[in-house]
């Protein structure tokens, strides 16, 4: 309840919503992440191209079989991260617009080459 002066308003949950509403706002949970899973292997992501849906948060899981670290960059995707050999990392990954974007290995750019399509 809102008292101004001598005038005292009451406001419903119905009332907020419609208020939000009409402003042109939206009420409701945020969009939950897709989860994209990837592997290295002999040096290689598996698989080297994956799909996405574009304007959705992203969550990439990828897993390094290898005994060796590798690190998982893009500039492209604003990622920049060493996996461990044998150890598995998490990247979260804001909405992309529809596109390609690139990933790679930065210690073994030769062989471990990717993309993330976004549509």
């Amino acid at each position: 309840m809102l008292q101004t002066g001598r005038h005292r308003y009451r406001f419903t949950r119905a009332a907020v919503l419609g208020l939000v509403l009409a402003a042109g706002g939206s009420v409701g949970r945020a969009q939950e992440a897709v989860t994209i899973q990837l592997s290295i292997k002999d040096h290689r992501f598996q698989p080297t191209e994956v799909r996405a849906p574009a304007n959705q948060p992203l969550v990439l899981r990828i897993k390094n079989l290898d005994p060796t670290p590798e690190e998982f960059e893009s500039r492209t995707l604003r990622v920049e991260k060493v996996v461990s050999g044998g150890s598995e990392i998490t990247i979260q990954i804001r909405p992309l617009n529809p596109g390609r974007y690139r990933f790679y290995g930065d210690y073994h750019e030769d062989t471990a080459d990717g993309a993330l399509i976004a549509e």
